[in-house]
């Protein structure tokens, strides 16, 4: 008799693949399932089971994992089987396009930044005909070149027990168990992949002392799997898909619109099949039509106006797709970065973020007496001038397993806590100390020990730790005393949280098309990979992965029912009336001769936005918040002045519209909030919290996508739960003590 251990029950079963009772017993009839009876029950092998998930045959409809998912109106698409299979089999029985087939077929990518440009780049070497748009002068200035700290990527360089499951743990650990299992794994899974085309591309990767590709720890993981490259990685990476993209421009496999903005996507029998772009230059709309598009544009943090997003990003392409029937997803899940440096005044209009790798060498701390930091606050005291005793390492004492390395989220929040106790210093009392002193000491006394130099020689010591810190973080230390005019290696930096990432984003399928057909959404535009908090140093993974690796795949799957239709022509009437609806939104945005500039209005919605849906919110601030952006909205139309002309280069018309959407996002936002009533990630509402002031999640309810579908003009929203599973994981309460 077979061991009973290893034998599943057919409920077990249809668990596991996610369909019903009454299907595993339709297979065992028909004799595609073999099963053995115990004790009167069938029960079937694991080893079946094994076979079973690799029969092609099997995926039918019958066990597509859609039942989960009866309520929500579209399939996640998400293949059946073990997790470390589903990508490879899914991309081994995907539909295809030939070669020669990729030639008449046209695709829009809105975006150059790191994933907008790989796969812009990546689809022409394919065949495709592609057309790029960028609102900046050059693809090369977007935001993906900001990115400081670096990439991660489950190689195991160190041996220190990385893994592609590893990976994808800690990211849905991190995002606190709030993302899809098998697009988690897949980021994982590709990561590697992505290290040796930035290598092949000739991305400069940090190496160690032997020649090998270095790298070092982000927060929420307990291994060394950060990839990055002198300056800013970001910068370099960017440079590496820009070469690539270049390469396809040269050829003429890539058409690039710079200086263009999309203003609206076109639909033609419910596909997209074109966008309507505004010229920023001289203010031509124009339009232009393809078999499809894909939303590459980045995200919505600047809602918030203060952010470390450049001023010029926006929400205007994905909000525009939701406006034709895309989902917005969980746009309540925002990232605050706890490494930035405080705000100065109310002059500013960017915060600047400092690098998360600095938390793998700076400790984190406050002083232990009110008193101490009220002299600091008046610079009657120096931070040096405080004894070791008198300081309080908060995130150590905390959390004594992450120490310094805790997530964002955590961090961020640790920090605003000791502030707001009045803890914190600066002359706003709105900042804590990033501090190198012992990490100068440590390095120092290595280099000596090593170098056969004096070790109990003080001066020496720092002098050699200092070197070392100037060779891992100097360009840092260099921002931060062009900004702040103290030296890093002698007084410790000042830091505190500010909004950076948002998680939420347009709704996607496993194969990153949104809940139209035809319209894709890739990178930090999508909601799917990091659930509602994102591990440092993922952005720019995900970016990559989904423009090199998996989109290219994916969309050829859509594309292989148009090879027929030849040219999208442009002169319907879909494309006529779009861009008719972008003119009257142009004239009416115009249309007052007086008034507040486009600023006004932004600086007001993101002081709503920060002071009640930042790092925490609660009901009444939320229902506050709806209340006022719906009046600022109103106002905002009616009291906006917008100076030029609409058929030139005008900067103030070109944000009017950014900010409109902003208006309208923000509501939203504050809308998710309010719906969901638990902690988890960036979203933090105070009514749900641990005893220790952790984050206090609510799985019976809300183990689920929240999908904002737009119901029309001045109608409510409906909301869509795409319920997520989980096989692989537990979901178990955070800890990083």
């Amino acid at each position: 008799m077979d061991n009973p251990r290893q034998m599943l029950s057919i409920k077990e079963l249809a668990d596991m693949l996610n369909v019903s009772q009454k299907t595993i017993r339709r297979h065992i009839n028909s004799g595609k399932i073999k099963s053995v009876k115990l004790g009167g029950i069938h029960r079937i092998s694991r080893e079946e089971v094994s076979t079973l998930l690799e029969v092609e045959d099997i995926m039918d409809e019958d066990l597509v994992n859609n039942s989960a998912e009866h309520k929500f109106p579209f399939p996640s698409k998400v293949p059946v089987g073990e997790l470390k299979n589903k990508w490879s089999k899914h991309k081994g029985t995907i539909n295809l396009v030939s070669p020669a087939n990729k030639r008449n077929i046209d695709i829009i990518v809105i975006g150059t930044g790191l994933a907008g440009a790989s796969a812009s780049a990546t689809l022409a070497e394919l065949g495709y005909n592609v057309k790029a748009f960028c609102f900046q002068d050059s693809p090369r200035r977007a935001h993906s070149i900001a990115a400081q700290g670096g990439i991660n990527a489950s190689k195991n360089y160190q041996g220190d027990g990385d893994s592609d499951y590893r990976l994808f743990y800690d990211t849905i650990k991190g995002g606190d168990y709030r993302s899809r299992e098998a697009n988690v794994y897949r980021l994982a899974e590709v990561s590697a992949n992505i290290i040796d085309q930035c290598v092949a591309q000739g991305v400069p990767f940090a190496r160690d002392y032997g020649g090998l590709l270095d790298n070092r720890s982000f927060g929420g993981v307990l291994v060394s799997r950060t990839f990055y490259a002198k300056g800013q990685t970001g910068q370099q990476l960017l440079l590496g898909a820009y070469s690539a993209l270049n390469r396809q421009i040269n050829r003429g496999k890539v058409e690039m619109f710079s200086r263009h903005e999309m203003m609206d996507l076109v639909l033609v029998d419910g596909k997209a099949r074109g966008i309507i772009s505004r010229n920023l230059v001289n203010g031509k709309i124009e339009k232009h039509g393809a078999h499809a598009v894909v939303i590459a544009s980045g995200g919505y943090g600047n809602v918030f106006y203060l952010s470390t997003n450049a001023m010029g990003s926006n929400v205007t392409a994905s909000w525009k797709i939701h406006k034709k029937g895309a989902f917005f997803a969980n746009p309540c899940f925002t990232q605050i970065h706890p490494t930035c440096i405080p705000v100065s005044g109310d002059h500013q209009s960017k915060l600047t973020l400092m690098s998360e790798s600095l938390r793998n060498d700076g400790r984190i701390w406050v002083p232990k007496k009110k008193n101490d930091a009220e002299k600091i606050r008046k610079k009657e005291l120096k931070p040096t001038d405080v004894p070791e005793d008198d300081r309080d390492y908060y995130l150590e004492r905390r959390y004594p397993a992450f120490g310094n390395l805790v997530p964002r989220d955590v961090a961020s929040r640790a920090a605003k806590e000791r502030c707001d106790a009045g803890y914190g210093v600066n002359k706003t009392g709105q900042a804590v100390y990033l501090d190198f002193a012992a990490a100068i000491e440590r390095y120092g006394r290595e280099k000596a020990i090593s170098s056969g130099q004096d070790k109990n020689n003080r001066e020496l010591v720092k002098k050699l730790g200092k070197e070392i810190i100037k060779a891992k973080y100097g360009n840092l230390f260099q921002m931060y005393e062009k900004i702040v005019d103290e030296n890093p290696y002698e007084t410790p930096m000042q830091i505190f949280p500010a909004v950076h990432y948002t998680m939420g984003g347009v709704w996607v399928d496993y194969n990153l098309m949104t809940s139209i057909p035809g319209c894709f959404a890739i990178g930090e535009a999508n909601f799917s990979d990091h659930g509602a908090n994102r591990l440092g140093a993922s952005a720019l993974m995900q970016g990559l992965a989904d423009g090199y690796f998996v989109l290219p795949y994916t969309i050829g799957d859509y594309l292989s029912n148009d090879i027929k239709t030849g040219p999208i022509k442009t002169d319907t009437p879909e494309f006529k009336e779009a861009e008719s609806n972008v003119r009257v939104f142009i004239k009416k945005i115009m249309s007052n001769k007086s008034g507040k500039s486009v600023d006004y209005y932004h600086r007001k919605l993101g002081k709503i936005m920060w002071d009640k849906c930042g790092m925490s919110r609660n009901a009444k601030d939320l229902e506050s918040a709806i209340k006022e952006i719906q009046e600022l909205r109103e106002e905002f139309y009616s009291g906006v002045f917008v100076p030029g002309k609409a058929d030139n280069y005008n900067e103030e018309l070109a944000k009017a519209g950014r900010v409109a959407d902003f208006l309208e996002l923000g509501e939203l936002f504050a809308k998710d909030a309010l719906e969901r009533k638990e902690s988890c990630g960036g979203h933090f509402r105070e009514e749900y919290q641990t005893p220790e002031g952790e984050a206090l999640r609510n799985d019976d309810e809300y183990t689920f996508v929240s999908c904002w579908e737009h119901m029309g003009k001045n109608k409510s929203p409906k909301l869509n739960k795409e319920e997520l599973k989980f096989e692989s994981v537990e979901l178990k309460s955070r800890s990083y003590k």
